[in-house]
């Protein structure tokens, strides 16, 4: 089926929310746009394969691959990402923080741009629930160690919701490598930058989920892996490199 508009959802153990979220897309944007949703199932240990098989034969808007067990939401979306070719390919989070009507927004206001990406954090957004204090703190440090460390000048860089033109994918998608993770997005929004794309950040209206809580130890991991990313490009990434070696040896 030939689209313009590809959706990848990345989908771990999602059994409970992910038929909700296909049918709400798909009633949404039928009509609308000629599309396809890309559900990229990630060593799922519930039901979540039966339920995306099912809908997807009723539906022919609905793809799925199971890649089995990756590292993170990010090498996820890579996986979708070598498997689509629409003039617009992008991806959501499956629990229906970002609604159908908020992710079409971002295709309405693509224009001239390269890249587009939803923000929490800016004039304009709207959230339907308070975020935790903790994860407002953590992730406005963490917004502000990324912008000094990479001056992307982007106040949302880890919204679940973004869509990109088909030559920013393939242009990029070599030089990802394997860095997920924490820094996925950051790695994502920095190449499209190396390779003088342009972005544009818009106000987005967020549907908290609930029951994400940040622990110290999470806490931690964001702010190693921008570290660690922002030695790998940097003269210094042979530490990296050497970490890894010592890491695999132990």
């Amino acid at each position: 089926m030939n689209t313009n508009l590809s959706i990848i959802i990345p989908a771990y153990n999602e059994e409970k929310r992910i038929l909700k979220t296909l049918q709400e897309y798909i009633n949404y944007l039928r009509g609308k746009i000629n599309f396809e949703i890309l559900v990229v199932i990630n060593g799922c240990t519930d039901n979540t394969l039966s339920v995306v098989s099912q809908i997807a034969r009723k539906n022919k808007e609905i793809k799925y691959i199971d890649v089995g067990k990756v590292a993170s939401k990010g090498a996820a979306v890579l996986e979708g990402f070598k498997r689509v070719e629409s003039d617009l390919i992008g991806f959501v989070d499956a629990d229906l923080a970002t609604k159908p009507g908020a992710f079409y927004d971002l295709v309405k206001n693509i224009k001239d741009y390269d890249a587009i990406i939803a923000s929490r954090w800016i004039k304009g957004a709207k959230m339907d629930h308070r975020q935790p204090l903790t994860r407002i703190i953590a992730g406005r440090a963490f917004n502000i160690l990324v912008n000094v460390f990479f001056n992307l000048k982007i106040k949302d860089t880890q919204c679940g919701a973004k869509l990109f033109k088909k030559h920013v994918v393939k242009a990029i998608l070599p030089s990802m490598g394997k860095t997920t993770g924490w820094a996925f997005d950051v790695n994502l929004l920095y190449a499209i930058k190396r390779n003088h794309f342009k972005t544009k950040e818009i106000p987005t209206v967020w549907n908290e989920p609930g029951g994400s809580h940040l622990n110290l130890k999470t806490i931690f991991e964001m702010f190693l892996a921008i570290i660690r990313l922002r030695l790998i490009y940097s003269r210094f990434k042979f530490i990296v490199t050497l970490y890894n070696k010592v890491k695999n040896v132990i």
